[in-house]
């Protein structure tokens, strides 16, 4: 019966040594995938928030957007009404105001020109200075963006 005894011993040593291996082999797996879920959790949170902070800027950026169209069509249509004043007749008046003359200018008897006075441009003149201000209306539009955009979507990092 001691044969009999040695061989159950055996084989039970062996199924412990074998069922202690298979613990080690998934323990060390069950680990590496703890780690791939938890590398993968982190990237999900980091993405998610890359996500809302890409949201947010692109409905800010819309608003900046939609404000700065507004007012450039504003201004355009205002251009577009003096543009409309001056082809149906009408004029540009240039307001001014003169430098005060000179005492030695004043003491000639020069004949000068006085202040607050208006000068009338042609017509040609007019659409020129018309054209030139929706320039700069455009110019100064596009610099109040870029200006605004930089603010708020470079600066505020």
């Amino acid at each position: 019966m001691s044969r009999i005894t040695a061989i159950i011993y055996a084989g039970v040593i062996c199924l412990l040594v074998c069922l202690g291996w298979l613990a080690y082999y998934y323990h060390g797996t069950a680990t590496d995938y703890k780690k791939q879920r938890d590398t993968a959790q982190q990237n999900l949170k980091l993405s998610n928030a890359t996500i809302t902070t890409m949201e947010t800027r692109q409905i800010a950026l819309a608003a900046l957007d939609a404000k700065h169209t507004k007012e450039l069509a504003d201004a355009k249509a205002e251009n577009d009404d003096l543009q409309r004043k001056l082809d149906a007749g009408g004029r540009v008046r240039v307001a001014g105001k003169c430098p005060p003359m000179q005492a030695t200018t004043q003491s000639t008897g020069t004949p000068g020109v006085g202040d607050a006075g208006t000068v009338e441009l042609s017509p040609v003149a007019g659409r020129n200075v018309l054209g030139i201000r929706a320039g700069i209306i455009n110019d100064q539009a596009a610099l109040r963006t870029l200006q605004d955009y930089i603010r708020t979507q470079c600066l505020s990092q």
